[in-house]
């Protein structure tokens, strides 16, 4: 075969490979999707979405939806924006500060719900896939959220990962959700190749005085504790988002506690509480002082996430990445 011909079979090849790559990535309707324990089923794209919360929204906007949204809610009224996330939604209304009503989606012409079980729903609330159904609102539920309404495996990247993928086929956008994915993936290998064997106890805490809100092993931070070599001191609990006993935090003595950064209590007054909580003068963290913050977006499931195991790894183990 002579050069020139080589290569037009070559370009023919790359095109044709593309052609094909091209015809995978396209979505192709009516789509069908999981949605924790049900199907919901797709005829078009959404033209008219609604994303909750920050994590979420932050999820829609890294995949370019921001033409497809007429808004967004849950974020205001609960975390402060910051300087980069107040650019990006510019131009986005929030249509409710905490929660929306089923009157708030109405009247916006809401067609797509994205949110989640104790992330602007709630089991046998007002606002529910099936209260919307009728309204001709098809609702997505973030994967993490589904352990309050069905058995699922503890929480993993995996999860996040496949929210991702889901969006990019319910909005048509699979290409760029693949992309964002393995960026993310590329992250998390640098990390998990160089860590140590040595995994400390972790203790995460949420916010709470008399009991601690905390992660079991079915919260988000479950995985970003374990994808930056530490070990959840409550990885037995078969809980998402919980509260548990000052007691059984002493009783399991971490090393480093990671408080979450969000709401009218700062992080620094959380640490002072910690401190100064006398129930907990013998643990470990708390003699040593260890503590790492992470804010509520990277706790939470989203692309933050990854800044969150690398905080976490640096933290852990030492480490600048």
């Amino acid at each position: 075969m002579t050069s020139s011909l080589f290569l037009r079979v070559s370009f023919a090849l790359s095109a044709l490979l593309g052609a094909i790559q091209a015809a995978a990535d396209t979505t192709h309707y009516p789509l069908t999707i999981q949605s924790c324990n049900r199907e919901v089923t797709f005829d078009k794209a959404p033209q008219h979405a609604l994303s909750h919360d920050i994590n979420m929204t932050q999820m829609m906007l890294a995949l370019g939806l921001k033409s497809s949204m007429v808004g967004y809610s849950g974020i205001t009224g609960w975390k402060s924006v910051t300087s980069e996330m107040a650019k990006i939604l510019d131009g986005l209304p929030e249509l409710a500060s905490k929660y929306p009503s089923v009157e708030t989606l109405l009247n916006a012409n809401v067609d797509f719900f994205f949110a989640g079980w104790d992330y602007g729903m709630s089991v046998g609330g007002d606002l529910t896939p099936q209260t919307l159904a009728p309204l001709g609102i098809k609702v997505y539920e973030l994967t993490e959220s589904c352990a309050f309404v069905m058995k699922r495996p503890p929480a993993s990247l995996e999860m996040m990962y496949g929210d991702l993928r889901n969006l990019g086929k319910i909005f048509n956008v699979q290409d760029r959700a693949e992309q964002l994915i393995a960026q993310m993936q590329q992250r998390v290998a640098a990390i998990t190749e160089k860590l140590p064997a040595d995994k400390p106890r972790v203790f995460l805490y949420d916010s709470g005085e008399d009991r601690a809100m905390t992660s079991g092993r079915l919260a988000m931070p479950q995985a970003l504790i374990t994808a930056a070599g530490g070990r959840n001191i409550l990885d037995d609990v078969d809980a998402s988002w919980t509260r548990v006993n000052w007691e059984s935090v002493v009783e399991r003595n971490p090393q480093v506690i990671v408080i979450v950064d969000y709401g009218e209590v700062t992080a620094e007054q959380k640490e002072q509480f910690l401190l100064s909580n006398p129930a907990l003068q013998s643990v470990d963290a708390i003699r040593n002082k260890r503590f790492v913050v992470i804010p509520y977006v990277a706790a939470t499931p989203g692309i933050d996430n990854i800044d969150a195991i690398e905080t976490l790894t640096s933290a852990f183990h030492g480490k600048s990445l």
